[in-house]
């Protein structure tokens, strides 16, 4: 698909109302009903236990899943172990034609969808109908899934009474309660004539041979329990060793997926049962249990790679879809595949579904980070998503557009050079303004919805050798790190960065050689010229000479820390990057470190809200810091805005590719900071500030100023 395409998909996404009404409606809520049934609960250490049991099984599957077959066997059930979907359909096909099925009813099985479970059931002659009040409504209208726990949360319920009219040809009213009514008259007499029902496994458990299945409408044990044929699906991701492993997913699932503390049913199947065959008579027979265990080699693959092997952990609650800015936005038919949808969507949809679909979806991750915070397994899905944008440029190549700027900043002369030559160029456009408001033609989208920054004059490092760093008995000699924006943009951020250390008893010296920190490269997965990167700002950093490496933007603070995955077979320079990691750390957590500043300030009345970036709050974990130096500068009063650590939509490139996406996360964070009634916005990502300054001044609204937290320190001390 190409990006024209996607982006089409983006824009009719974004204006359909009734979707962007029922995805605002959930995401918004969710958060805090979240916390509400945590409440008590300990989720880090939960989702540790859930990590530990599904790593345990993941790394053991071939003894657990002998244990599992075993067990099962032993209980009266047939089990199948199918080593492609084709295998696994053509081995349902028989079961169906075996059993003399006519009717199939369905729930909770996203397994059977790689089957393609309903189509060829239907060409066989085989009606498979969806119980799922979600998965049945997509049936009638012929759709899929755009949530992995909510599959039809994109439809409102004037859109379900219209699909139910035109299906069971009466009048529907647009009532919630009416229509679940509706759904079950319909399904009522499916489960008791039905010859065969088949479900999907949340759990498997080796040590017992049981399934288990969570619902919330009673269809899955009517499925189960009616028909005297069952069929479970479910692939080897599903397993854990032990049934005291259970507790700890049936802690985190139902209350990371839709926030209740347990679903409405929870399902143990231990082999075959009893099933009544002739009501009048009470007639009873052995039920049909059998199972097809989806063992593919594309599941093997991720088992085995040490990149994605912890997908294998998941356990489908789908937080990371109800966390997401870019699902809240589009949506999971959009931001997902057939099947899957979301982050984790994106990842299994690639290796399990359709690499195509996989390649063209990854690119709607914004990177923020959100989801690793609430996955209930564990993942670095963010982490994960990245890895597979870099392995897509190294197997298909990189925009030949995207590799050219990425080339061009890569060669720091050139780079610098143009910088340099813009700062004197620029005049044209900014008219003498510090904004730039408008760009031409094909660069109009870069100021739709926010203005962006001009360059400075001078770079800052030819600034630094003009200040006085008055520092009587230095402590030490410590390092600025300034990255592009600091030093040819926010010239003052850096000078007051200097500045702050200085109060702290620091000289800061700046290794001119330094260039940008590789980010950009990284997080388009450009993994030579971020490597590139790494290289010279290793050799120019020198950081064995200095106390410390100060950064005033997490993003390079993050990039710099990182360089050590770069050369891990090079002893050499894998020594220096790790002394770089060891001495780099973000503004605020040094001065933190250093014993703070002066408590000191001018004591005028400021209100401040202080906006967390992405990298600094969930990557780099500084939360605190920062707002202690704040409440440490007398005259600021650090007031909370709503949602201060959402992503402002920024995300390096992401709001150069997806403008039309990031604008209105940048509205969003926007509302939130007029709302809190501060006079200015206290960040610590130059990122961040470019994007939400530009966003205020887009609208007017330039009584509220943005500023780095090192500028608030600074202005305010150097005022008493």
């Amino acid at each position: 698909m190409s990006n024209e395409l996607l982006k089409q998909e983006i824009e009719r996404a974004m204006d359909n109302a009734p979707l962007q009404k029922a995805l605002k409606n959930f995401t918004t809520a969710y958060p805090g009903n979240r916390a509400r049934v945590y409440k008590g609960y300990d989720f880090e250490a939960l989702r540790e236990k859930v990590h530990e049991v599904k790593s345990y099984a993941r790394d053991h599957l071939d003894e657990v899943m002998a244990e599992f077959i075993k067990n099962a066997e032993a209980n009266g059930a047939h089990v199948f172990v199918a080593h492609s979907p084709e295998e696994a359909m053509d081995y349902a096909l028989k079961l169906a034609k075996d059993n003399n099925v006519k009717l199939c009813v369905k729930s909770k099985s996203m397994a059977s969808e790689e089957m393609h479970f309903n189509q060829n059931y239907e060409k066989a002659g085989i009606t498979a109908q969806e119980t799922d009040l979600g998965e049945f409504i997509n049936s009638i209208a012929g759709d899929t899934p755009s949530h992995m726990v909510m599959p039809a949360i994109h439809y409102s319920k004037e859109d379900v009474a219209d699909l139910f009219e035109s299906y069971t040809k009466q009048p529907e009213e647009p009532v919630i309660t009416k229509e679940v009514k509706t759904s079950r008259r319909v399904m009522r007499p499916k489960f008791l004539s039905a010859e065969m029902g088949v479900s999907g496994a949340n759990v498997a458990v080796a040590e017992t041979g049981t399934v288990i299945t969570m619902t919330n409408e009673g269809n899955g044990r009517m499925v189960a329990t009616l028909p005297k044929t069952h069929l479970y699906i479910f692939g080897i991701e599903k397993f854990v060793a032990k049934m005291s492993d259970i507790r700890y997913i049936f802690k985190v699932l139902p209350r990371n997926g839709t926030a209740q503390n347990i679903t409405a049913y929870l399902s143990f199947y231990t082999g075959a049962t009893k099933v009544v065959t002739d009501p009048e008579n009470d007639t009873k027979e052995d039920k049909n249990f059998h199972m097809i265990i989806l063992d593919t080699p594309e599941r093997r693959k991720i088992m085995a790679s040490e990149d994605y092997k912890d997908i294998f952990c998941c356990i489908r609650c789908a937080a990371c879809l109800n966390v997401c800015p870019a699902f809240r936005l589009v949506g999971g038919h959009v931001y997902g595949g057939s099947i899957y949808t979301g982050g984790i969507g994106t990842l299994l949809t690639s290796f399990l579904n359709s690499r195509e679909r996989g390649k063209d979806i990854q690119n709607i991750c914004l990177q923020c980070g959100t989801c690793n915070t609430v996955c209930g397994g564990k993942l670095d899905i963010a982490g994960m998503i990245l890895k597979l944008r870099t392995k897509f440029a190294q197997e298909d190549g990189l925009n030949p557009v995207h590799k050219f700027c990425l080339d061009t900043v890569a060669d720091r002369h050139l780079f610098h050079s143009m910088l340099r030559i813009a700062s004197v160029a620029q005049g044209m456009i900014t008219k003498g303004q510090p904004m730039i408001r408008h760009l031409p033609m094909f660069l109009s989208g870069l100021t739709a919805g926010r203005s962006l920054p001009s360059v400075a004059p001078q770079p800052f490092r030819d600034i630094l050798p003009t200040i006085k760093q008055d520092v009587p008995n230095p402590k030490g000699k410590i390092a600025i790190f300034t990255g592009c924006l600091l030093d040819f943009v926010y010239v003052d951020i850096a000078t007051d960065v200097v500045k702050a250390l200085n109060m702290a008893g620091y000289i800061v010296e700046m290794p001119l050689g330094q260039a940008c920190c590789g980010a950009p490269a990284t997080y388009m997965g450009d993994v030579e010229n971020a490597k590139k990167a790494a290289e010279m700002n290793l050799n120019a950093m020198e950081a064995e000479k200095y106390d410390y490496i100060v950064s005033a933007c997490p993003t390079c603070t993050h990039a710099l820390r990182d360089y050590v995955d770069f050369f891990k077979d090079d002893p050499e320079m894998l020594k220096k990057a790790e002394a770089l990691r060891s001495k780099t750390f973000d503004f605020c957590k040094l001065v933190s470190m250093l014993g703070g500043l002066p408590d000191t300030g001018d004591g005028v009345p400021m209100k401040v809200t202080y906006h967390d970036s992405c990298h600094l709050n969930r990557y780099l974990g500084v939360t605190k810091e920062q707002r202690e130096l704040l409440k440490a500068t007398k005259g600021v009063e650090l007031i909370e805005m709503h949602d201060c650590d959402k992503c402002c939509g920024f995300g390096g490139s992401y709001s150069v590719k997806f403008p039309e996406m990031s604008a209105p996360i940048l509205e969003e964070k926007i509302n939130n900071i007029v709302a809190s009634g501060a006079d200015v916005v206290a960040v610590d990502c130059p990122g961040c500030l470019l994007q939400i300054r530009g966003g205020l001044d887009a609208r007017g609204l330039n009584n509220i100023q943005v500023k780095h937290t090192a500028q608030i320190v600074v202005e305010k001390r150097e005022k008493k």
